[in-house]
């Protein structure tokens, strides 16, 4: 059975670093894009980042850019998001996600695969 699965999330301080995971088994993945979001309660869910098979090519959200880094390691499966200087306006679950094709995509409607999801709370 193909899925996602994250991990990483927990309760930080504002100013604070984490790292997310995303393994994904059943398959490999190495030619597909993949891609972070979040949702945080009574908001719609939100782009944060994506990158390609290669790895070579990244796609940030405005509200993150300069602050997470997305990266992958093909070998192992598993995509990462450092997240780095946290906000309080971090607070969401964050989910990773694998587009069945094509270049990258911003809206959640591009992916057909989904995580749990992770929880990542910042306090300020």
């Amino acid at each position: 059975q193909v899925q996602l699965v994250e991990s990483g999330g927990g309760l930080v301080q504002a100013g604070a670093s984490l790292r997310l995971s995303c393994a994904a088994s059943g398959r490999t993945f190495s030619s597909n894009v993949m891609g972070w979001f979040r949702q945080a309660p009574g908001k719609d869910r939100e782009f944060v980042a994506a990158i390609s098979g290669s790895g070579g090519s990244i796609k940030y959200g405005s509200s993150v850019k300069g602050r997470f880094t997305i990266s992958r390691d093909n070998a192992n499966n598993t995509v990462y998001l450092q997240m780095n200087n946290l906000k309080p306006e971090d607070t969401a679950v964050y989910y990773c996600a694998r587009r069945p094709s094509g270049w990258f995509g911003i809206r959640p409607s591009d992916y057909d695969l989904w995580g749990q999801g992770t929880q990542v709370t910042v306090s300020p």
